[in-house]
């Protein structure tokens, strides 16, 4: 038996073992309260005695919450958002920490927002 000793073992580039630099830190929470239309109505902002600020929409459906110090009660939660399902489709929650950089959870909301549809 033959063992070709180029193809053996681990093998790979100089450019690809560099470190990547990735989006790190909870960044402003105004790139996600910015997210939601202004004073159109649709959504009602909320800023507690804890400094929590919390924001749902007018038909009570989406909640969004942002717990700087953490929520409490909860380990882990920075940022809740939850949307409150119907008779036949569940709702759903994701929650991120408070480390989570706002721009991702501004992206989760964005999507969010842009899925939303009206019924007349």
């Amino acid at each position: 038996m033959t063992v070709e000793l180029s193809n053996a073992g681990f093998r790979t580039t100089i450019e690809k073992l560099r470190l990547h630099s990735w989006l790190l830190g909870p960044g402003q929470p105004t790139e996600v309260i910015d997210c939601f239309p202004e004073a159109n109505g649709d959504f009602t902002l909320i800023v507690d005695d804890r400094a929590d600020t919390h924001i749902s929409s007018a038909d009570g459906r989406l909640y969004l919450g942002w717990f700087p110090e953490g929520r409490p009660g909860a380990e882990d939660e920075g940022w809740v958002l939850a949307v409150t399902g119907t008779a036949k489709v569940p709702g759903y929650r994701v929650v991120f920490d408070p480390q989570t950089p706002a721009r991702l959870v501004a992206a989760t909301v964005s999507e969010v927002l842009a899925t939303a549809r009206g019924q007349h």
